[in-house]
């Protein structure tokens, strides 16, 4: 399946206030290829299988295949995994038509904040809430792949 999304940087705290729902995200990566990256995701008691194509349309839109997992499947597949490890917490908040998913990276990437908004076509319009900031969408340095062997703390 395809996957239509844009990123934002998110310039201020407002998010924390507007989310009806906060998860622990914990990720990594057996394949950092980017033109088909497998990765492994837990999140509570569950765990998640995700192969991503290489993305297109400026970053827009992508290939992404997604299983869920049981977690202790998900905990001896994160053994195989390369060696950093992604963590944050997820806020999803309501906007309009939209539920916006705020990234909010912790360890090596502590500080570094951002909005993903999943659409359902590639002109969809969008009204963005005050508290996003500038748009990053396809911009490499801010994928969780790449966040990997690049952490916001070294830039």
């Amino acid at each position: 399946m395809i996957e239509i999304e844009r990123k934002f940087l998110v310039k201020s705290s407002e998010y924390k206030t507007l989310a009806f729902k906060v998860e622990v995200f914990t990720q990594a990566y057996i394949s950092k290829n980017p033109a088909r990256s497998v990765r492994i995701r837990i999140v509570k008691n569950e765990g998640f299988l995700t192969i991503k194509g290489i993305s297109k349309n400026k970053g827009t839109t992508r290939f992404e295949w997604e299983k869920k997992l049981p977690i202790d499947e998900a905990l001896e597949l994160m053994k195989l995994c390369e060696d950093e490890v992604i963590l944050k917490n997820r806020y999803f908040i309501k906007h309009d038509e939209v539920v916006i998913e705020v990234d909010e990276f912790l360890k090596k990437n502590q500080g570094l904040v951002i909005a993903e908004i999943e659409l359902k076509s590639v002109d969809q319009k969008l009204r963005l809430p005050s508290w996003i900031g500038k748009e990053i969408t396809g911009e490499n340095k801010y994928y969780n792949l790449s966040l990997i062997d690049s952490p916001f703390i070294s830039w």
